[in-house]
């Protein structure tokens, strides 16, 4: 990675990281320097050194477009709820006006893999660090994973972006779904909704910290389980071993609202990305991921345990 000091910009993702940095008043006078970070498909990402100090920061740029789904002021408040639930890095700053968030760099934490976590004790970890984000002090904002899929769904008939021909049947059965687990009530507690493998960060003893809160609200804990799942590819038997970790135990109910809400997992980020194929301007195929998170929805949707999970949930 090619590191800058300011006014070296050429490209336009340069330029906007200089001009977030402008903002920062307390690094007025300073001299700075920046690199990319890699990694994320909604914002651009730097760390930022200032010379003379040991501690840089990471400081998040807002995505283009990302003002349709994102709340950066909810997000400012889950990473800082995080931070003291002793989960997420330590906030140094929002600006409010861009939904610039700047970080404390953890260094000698690296960003995990599906791969990692094959290994139990990482699984456990997550879990756990997870758990006590989820248990913390509530967040500002509220919006349920039926709230997410109802917005995208409105913002890709607004754009005129790609609904596949199916749509209908798959609105359908996102509807009978959400019947049945309103019906037997919500746990609403604060959630990441994001949790993907990159978003979970390994110390050197395969400690846990949690990063990335943008789409983090109150919802509910098998949402946000079975939203890890999906991401993980986890087989029956370690998604098991995941409740029981969770929960202390395994039950119908439970493994039938986990079934339920992963379809409607993909319902929601196959919808979101066709919003985001319209709007951003990051390199990076929505389109495509869109279309992947419709087919594993449907296979959902098919399974010939729907009906089960619909009365035991």
């Amino acid at each position: 990675m090619i590191r800058k000091t300011l006014g070296q910009a050429t490209t336009a993702a340069e330029k906007d990281i200089e001009a977030a940095l402008a903002h920062v008043e307390d690094w007025n006078g300073h001299e700075i320097s920046y690199e990319p970070v890699g990694g994320g498909i909604s914002n651009a990402n730097w760390r930022v050194h200032l010379a003379g100090q040991e501690t840089s920061y990471f400081v998040k740029v807002p995505g283009k477009g990302t003002e349709r789904f994102i709340d950066r002021a909810a997000a400012h408040d889950a990473s800082v709820k995080a931070h003291a639930a002793g989960v997420g890095a330590k906030v140094c700053g929002f600006i409010e006006e861009s939904g610039v968030e700047i970080f404390e760099f953890m260094d000698g934490l690296r960003t995990s893999t599906n791969g990692d976590f094959l290994d139990r004790t990482i699984r456990t970890n997550a879990v756990r660090a997870l758990r006590a984000f989820n248990d913390g002090a509530a967040l500002n904002l509220r919006k349920t994973l039926f709230d997410m899929i109802d917005e995208h769904m409105g913002q890709v008939l607004e754009l005129g972006g790609h609904f596949p021909k199916d749509f209908g049947w798959i609105n359908a059965k996102y509807r009978e779904a959400r019947e049945a687990l309103e019906a037997s009530g919500l746990q609403i507690v604060p959630c990441m909704n994001d949790t993907l493998a990159g978003n979970f960060l390994l110390d050197a003893e395969n400690g846990v910290k949690l990063v990335d809160f943008e789409y983090a609200s109150n919802n509910d804990c098998c949402a946000e389980l079975a939203v890890w799942f999906g991401e993980m590819f986890f087989p029956p038997e370690i998604e098991a071993e995941v409740i029981e970790e969770y929960f202390g135990r395994v039950d119908e109910a439970i493994v039938a609202r986990i079934s339920l809400f992963k379809a409607l997992a993909d319902v929601k980020w196959s919808t979101w990305a066709m919003v985001q194929h319209q709007v951003s301007a990051l390199d990076f195929d929505f389109f495509k991921y869109g279309v992947w998170k419709h087919m594993r929805a449907r296979s959902l949707m098919r399974d010939p345990q729907w009906d089960a999970w619909l009365r035991a949930a």
